[in-house]
């Protein structure tokens, strides 16, 4: 990124006036830019010849490149880089945009996964892309634990939370369990549970077994364990990735290749690869992020670029975090207010319910 911004300090007015409109050229209609184009729309009239030399020197510097022998140029990773870095402008976040987003909030429920997902929904809507929304953690104090049989194989785990929140899950308990057995594992649970979260039962929950091992018998134990084990495996909703928008990038690509890398990008996301690469993605500073092609491994093969900002608590603290996903050739300058933005409704919305 500094690299990119020194090579931006190294141009002169003109090669930096003709890679800005080669560039914004480029973002708006994804063709290549000719010097003949050029001609037209530069404030310092020169010949064709002369912006062609100067577009010459670009690709030399790895700016620009050529995509076909007679075609125009297209900016290189690196030149979207630079051009991000030092060249974009960002535009204030439009009425309409803005009221789309308000709206899909101010239709209140009391389930914030069903809420994020709405606004997943509108934010691929809004920017025309794919939306992703890291759901946070629900961390709050448990209250009471349940284990309810359903069948001989089924068992319903729930857990009412401090705030008022309630979660439940479907699982299948160890084999001979009884409803006396549920009952005691429940209730070795509540007594452990007080003014703890999840996570801090998980943690102590095998040492306080190990330790009471005479106070709970072997189903009520493997009830415990197993109802417990339902939030640790990979498709907990506590800790999930809504992905929002898939047409949107598969409905402009006739390519067979790029329709491929498409597929393989949705199908890494939706197998949950590097979730929690998107909160780490956010950790070096507030505010919105770009990652352009290779920059995120994530995103490496499809080629596409990441526009993601962190949302946090009442406490100031990251706990999630929403993007859009879609071609290198983004509208940068709009879209990033409207990921800020959203960003800001998300930890308005989780602060508010906690």
């Amino acid at each position: 990124m500094n690299d990119a911004t020194n090579l931006l300090d190294e141009l002169n007015d003109r090669s930096r006036e003709v890679f800005r409109r080669v560039v914004e050229g480029y973002l708006e209609t994804g063709d290549p830019i000719g010097s003949r184009t050029l001609t037209r729309t530069l404030s310092e009239k020169v010949s064709a010849a002369t912006i062609r030399n100067v577009m010459q020197d670009l690709e030399y510097l790895g700016l620009l490149n050529s995509p076909h022998v007679s075609a125009g140029r297209i900016p290189t990773q690196v030149g979207l880089r630079m051009f991000v870095d030092g060249l974009l402008e960002v535009g204030d976040l439009q009425d309409t945009d803005r009221q789309m987003l308000d709206d899909t909030v101010k239709r209140n429920s009391n389930d914030v996964g069903n809420m994020l997902d709405r606004l997943g929904s509108a934010l691929s809507g809004v920017t025309h892309g794919a939306s992703l929304v890291l759901t946070p953690k629900h961390e709050a104090d448990i209250r009471h634990i349940e284990f309810v049989s359903l069948a001989h194989d089924r068992a319903l785990v729930v857990i009412v939370f401090s705030d008022g929140h309630v979660e439940n899950r479907l699982f299948t308990p160890p084999p001979g369990q009884t409803p006396s057995s549920m009952r005691e594992a429940a209730n070795f649970l509540n007594a452990l549970i007080e003014g703890r979260t999840l996570s801090e039962v998980r943690k102590s929950i095998q040492t306080d077994i190990n330790a009471r091992r005479q106070e709970i018998d072997r189903l009520a134990r493997d009830m415990v364990e197993s109802g417990l084990a339902v939030w640790e495996g990979e498709g907990e909703e506590t800790d999930r990735l809504i992905v929002r928008g898939r047409a949107n990038l598969l409905g402009g690509e006739d390519d067979g290749e790029e329709l491929e890398r498409i597929r393989s990008l949705f199908d890494d996301l939706e197998r949950k690869r590097d979730i929690e690469e998107f909160l780490q993605l956010t950790e070096e500073g507030e505010g919105v992020r770009i990652f352009i092609g290779s920059e995120n491994k994530l995103f490496s093969l499809s080629g596409s670029s990441l526009v993601v900002s962190p949302y946090m608590n009442a406490d100031r603290k990251i706990i999630g975090a929403v993007g859009v996903i879609g071609p290198t050739r983004l509208n940068y300058g709009r879209i990033v207010p409207i990921v800020d933005y959203t960003a800001q409704l998300v930890g308005r919305l989780i602060s508010d319910r906690s």
